[in-house]
């Protein structure tokens, strides 16, 4: 297995076990669908992505609340726009 394919099990990983089981199922069908078709670039940015804490996120996610700048990640634009 190569790096690559060890970084996005990580991803995958991350992604599926986030503390609430309403994120563990948003972000791992979300990181499932696209995981594939990132760039290294986006990743990467996802990895980052995924260091905002759950609140954050679904706040972005459902209601568009900007907290600590998780608009200007290019994963955000991606995941608010992604539909169940």
């Amino acid at each position: 297995m190569n790096e690559l394919e060890i970084f996005k099990k990580k991803l995958l990983y991350r992604s599926n076990y986030r503390g609430t089981k309403e994120m563990d199922i948003l972000l791992s069908e979300f990181v499932r669908k696209y995981i594939n078709e990132f760039t290294k670039e986006q990743l990467n940015d996802l990895d980052k992505f995924l260091d905002f804490e759950d609140e954050t996120i679904m706040n972005y996610y459902l209601h568009g609340i900007v907290e600590k700048n998780i608009d200007k990640n290019q994963i955000s634009k991606i995941f608010k726009n992604y539909n169940v």
